[in-house]
């Protein structure tokens, strides 16, 4: 089971995700907080941890950037933050704190379920027109005060995974990086593996935001 909490300020808000997780077979929701901090305190105590955390970006108090830096600094849990707006400037924040993507709050069902797969899973929701939109942000932000350090971590990449890397911020898949360079899919797995390590990147999200803002990525290209 895909063990799910919900953070959110509005209640009808958790109790219409509550009613779309726990109707299906393979997730049940675990644990509820009305905030920032609550989620922290709640999530902490819980033995065995969430596996994904819904965290809605603004809440009073702690807000939705604050608990996703907490929780991934202090749990395996992996954060998908939830936002009104597609572009809101929080996400970009939230993603450089560890978050493993983002949702839109009027976001279907079915890409609600398939975004807490995909992120239990261990990949990060980064196909949508909307996320490559953020990534692309991310590359034209003045603060580049780690772009120097980011760098260097490149330079540990070999070629082979420079081109890895450079596919999957153009959004590709593993399987659509396996047709790309001829390659068998576990050698994909492992080149990813090798470059979120050598990166010191949580997933693909953070690995991607490091190619955008060390310049391997231009947006749009």
């Amino acid at each position: 089971m895909i063990r799910v909490a919900l953070v959110d300020d509005q209640q009808l808000i958790r109790a219409g995700f509550r009613m779309v997780i726990d109707s299906q077979p393979d997730m049940e929701v675990v644990a509820e907080a009305g905030d920032g901090a609550a989620a922290i305190a709640t999530l902490a105590a819980l033995d065995p941890p969430a596996d994904v955390a819904l965290v809605d970006v603004r809440m009073p108090g702690v807000d939705g950037i604050a608990a996703c830096e907490a929780l991934t600094a202090t749990s395996p849990t992996r954060v998908i933050i939830l936002t009104t707006f597609d572009l809101d400037e929080y996400v970009v924040a939230a993603i450089r704190v560890g978050a493993s993507g983002f949702l839109l709050k009027d976001a279907p069902p079915e890409d609600l379920l398939a975004a807490v797969r995909t992120v239990h899973a261990g990949d990060a929701v980064i196909a949508p027109s909307s996320t490559k939109r953020l990534l692309a942000r991310v590359a034209a932000l003045p603060d580049r005060r780690e772009a120097a350090e980011e760098d260097e971590r490149l330079s540990a990449l070999t070629d082979r995974e420079r081109e890895v890397l450079t596919l999957m911020a153009r959004g590709l898949s593993n399987q659509e990086i396996r047709a790309e360079l001829f390659l068998a899919e576990p050698t994909v797995k492992t080149h990813v593996g090798r470059v979120l390590a050598k990166l010191g990147a949580r997933d693909r999200v953070q690995a991607v935001v490091i190619a955008y803002e060390a310049g391997l990525v231009r947006p749009h290209h």
